[in-house]
């Protein structure tokens, strides 16, 4: 059941992993809606705790620990200033943007956990998890690799297949493998905490049944669960980098991380507080049940589908148990946002980074925003493309509304001496307009309530176009020569216009919306939208600047450049050398006759794009040898270098002519060639020994 009027919202979105920066399907997953929808709340008048923070445990951090040669905590402490800077330059509105590595998010997950442990919620089990004994460690999920059993991708995870999607256990793998050592790991007895989702299925069960409103793929997926049935899931974890469990012997034991992640919103609750007040005081009224005195919160947790089983069972269940917090009423949980024709993957460097997004294009941070709601992943995956996002800004962004409030203001400056002209009487097409304008903000908030923001953001539009309209039927440029009283209705209601549109635009263009008040004077909230006595007669209205500029061609080139660039880059580096021929003999090396050369003379041999004809003197003689290098090399780059020479390779024809020999290449992780050159100047039939 949903509640029907809260006195307060406490909205979440997702914590993420602090293992590296923030990129565009994130945003469009789950911190853009988040945010757009707690603008809007806000707009209207209603309190609201809106929390987010990284999650700084869990094996991802230690795998990048690894790969950046840092610790846990250096990772951690990196990348959550860099997320938290551009959420901040974005405009996303935290209350609070917290860290699960504080001392309060410690203390509040083992206060929980213990409080479970004593009311006997936990089942203690022995079981048989991979070790590695080569690294001396049990083995997380995420450390183990194998073979998946359902499409027999060799790189799937122990917790996940990410080519096909499916949810495994380490033990489903074919031929596991550690990821710390390359080596098989062994099974070892060891002692865990399981929160018994079987026994707890029905309340689960009743809890999701109740909202049946939630969107199709987040009850959907509920659903599925709970059809397979739900399994035990242990609750700790063997590992050194996370929260201890707070039980005597348990060393080497941390709380697993989707226990304590979840628990970050609420000990972000309290730091929030702790910062604003000194003190947690009151952090109850966000997360613990209301009554007639205080009325009741709504929480919403944001999330990409990723992490709806998280949120929606494992996390509910828990708070189920502990028994004194509120459960989630909705969870708006988005698919996810693909990237110019493949999945967006961090590991593969195949993404829009914000950070970089930030500093490349300054300025355009509404440009992103309203890109990403625009193509929304809210049903189904979606798409981002450079080529889009670009004809949005121009067609859209430029095209309609900015080009509404520029050319309102402009030809208030020009025929209303720069102040809000007064209304005179109303026609018809004035009187329709203003009727349109009193219908906007309802079917704006409708769907802003209803978390379709990708509706809410037709809409807004939409009334962006109703402007356009309007002054293109009234043309008040040409009605200035016999009509001036007329000019000043139409452009009054213009700006009426433009007022409103800066209230409803807010939630998801900030900035643009901040520019437009400014310009207009406009101090009002979301009761005032669609009001046609927003501006009175006689304000100033400040100069025109342009809210949006068009995005040229070489700027958008310029990022898909960089994109395959990076893709490129990161095949390389992962390229592995090449591993060594069969064992050969030293009689089998010594009849090799490997010699200095300098080549004289160099030309391309017709109709081949691959050889090139050299002369090369070898000291002894001249000879020709055709090589393979003609698209790496100009016949004029390689005359006059040194090289080293294969003298005694059987002559070959090739292009009805004879090679004689061979010369002698490095061929680099790209497939460039390069010479492998003598360290000195040395004689022409120098031998290699």
């Amino acid at each position: 059941m949903q509640i029907s009027n809260p006195a307060r919202y406490t909205v979440t979105a997702a914590l993420i992993y602090a293992n590296g920066p923030i990129h565009i399907g994130h945003l469009a997953g789950c911190y853009i809606p988040a945010d757009i929808y707690v603008r809007y709340l806000r707009s209207t008048g209603k309190e609201v705790a809106f929390i987010s923070g990284t999650d700084e445990h869990g094996v991802p951090i230690t795998i990048r620990a690894k790969k950046e040669g840092l610790t846990p905590q250096q990772v951690v402490d990196k990348y959550y200033e860099q997320i938290d800077a551009a959420f901040k330059e974005l405009g996303i509105s935290f209350d609070v943007y917290s860290r699960t590595s504080k001392k309060v998010h410690h203390e509040t997950s083992q206060e929980i956990f213990k409080d479970l442990y004593d009311k006997e919620v936990f089942v203690e089990e022995v079981t048989e998890q991979y070790f590695d004994e080569t690294a001396q460690q049990f083995l997380a999920d995420r450390y183990i690799v194998g073979t998946c059993p359902v499409c027999a991708n060799p790189n799937a995870y122990g917790d996940q297949c990410e080519r096909c999607g499916s949810t495994l256990s380490p033990l489903e793998l074919k031929d596991p493998r550690s990821t710390l050592s390359g080596a098989s790991p062994v099974l070892k007895a060891t002692k865990n905490w399981y929160l018994p989702l079987d026994k707890m299925q029905p309340q689960i069960e009743a809890y999701i049944n109740e909202h049946k409103e939630w969107k199709t793929n987040v009850f959907g997926q509920c659903q599925s669960w709970l059809k397979d049935g739900l399994k035990p899931r242990a609750m700790t974890r063997d590992l050194d980098w996370g929260i201890q469990v707070p039980l005597p012997d348990t060393d080497g034991k941390v709380l697993y991380v989707w226990f304590e992640a979840p628990i970050g919103y609420i000990s972000a609750t309290k730091d929030w507080l702790i910062q604003q007040n000194g003190s947690a005081e009151g952090w109850q009224k966000w997360w613990q049940p209301g009554n007639a005195e205080n009325g009741e919160t709504k929480l919403v947790h944001f999330i990409g589908k990723d992490n709806i089983v998280f949120h929606c069972i494992i996390f509910p269940a828990m708070l189920m148990a502990e028994g004194n917090y509120i459960l989630a009423d909705n969870v708006p949980a988005n698919e996810f946002m693909n990237l110019e024709g493949d999945k967006i993957s961090t590991s593969r460097n195949w993404a829009v980074w914000l950070h970089e997004y930030l500093e490349e294009l300054p300025g355009k941070q509404d440009v992103l925003r309203y890109v990403l709601t625009a193509n929304a992943p809210e049903t189904k995956d979606s798409e981002f493309t450079w080529k889009d996002f670009q004809t949005r800004n121009n067609s859209e962004l430029v095209g309609i509304y900015g080009n509404f409030i520029n050319r309102a203001v402009v030809l208030t400056h020009k025929f209303c001496e720069g102040k809000v002209p007064a209304r005179g009487a109303l026609e018809e097409i004035d009187t329709n307009t203003l009727r349109e304008l009193e219908a906007f903000p309802a079917r704006i908030a409708e769907a802003m309530e209803n978390y379709r923001f990708r509706e809410a953001l037709t809409f807004i539009m939409d009334l962006a176009r109703l402007g356009n309209k309007y002054l293109a039927d009234t043309q008040p440029w040409h009605a200035i020569k016999t009509d001036p009283a007329r000019v000043n209705t139409i452009l009054n209601v213009a700006l009426q216009i433009s007022a409103s549109l800066a209230i409803v635009s807010e939630p998801v263009l900030p900035f643009t919306a901040a520019k437009i008040s400014e310009q207009l004077g406009l101090k009002a909230t979301w009761k005032d939208a669609g009001n046609a006595d927003l501006l009175t007669a006689g304000q100033p209205v400040l100069e025109a600047k342009l809210l949006f500029e068009k995005i040229e061609d070489h700027i958008i080139e310029k990022q898909v450049q960089k994109l395959h660039d990076a893709k490129r880059m990161n095949e390389l580096e992962s390229k592995t050398v090449t591993a060594v021929k069969p064992e050969i003999q030293f009689e089998d090396f010594a009849k090799m006759d490997i010699r200095i050369a300098t080549i004289l003379e160099a030309e391309n041999v017709p109709k081949s794009k691959k050889l090139l004809k050299l002369l090369v003197d070898i000291g002894l003689e001249k000879r020709t040898v055709l090589s393979g290098i003609a698209e790496h090399f100009k016949a004029e780059e390689v005359i006059g270098k040194k090289v080293l020479y294969l003298a005694n390779l059987a002559p070959r024809k090739m292009m009805g002519m004879e090679s004689q020999g061979m010369i002698l290449m490095a061929e680099d992780r790209d497939g460039s060639l390069a010479f492998v050159q003598p360290g000195k100047d040395v004689w022409n039939g120098g031998t290699v020994n």
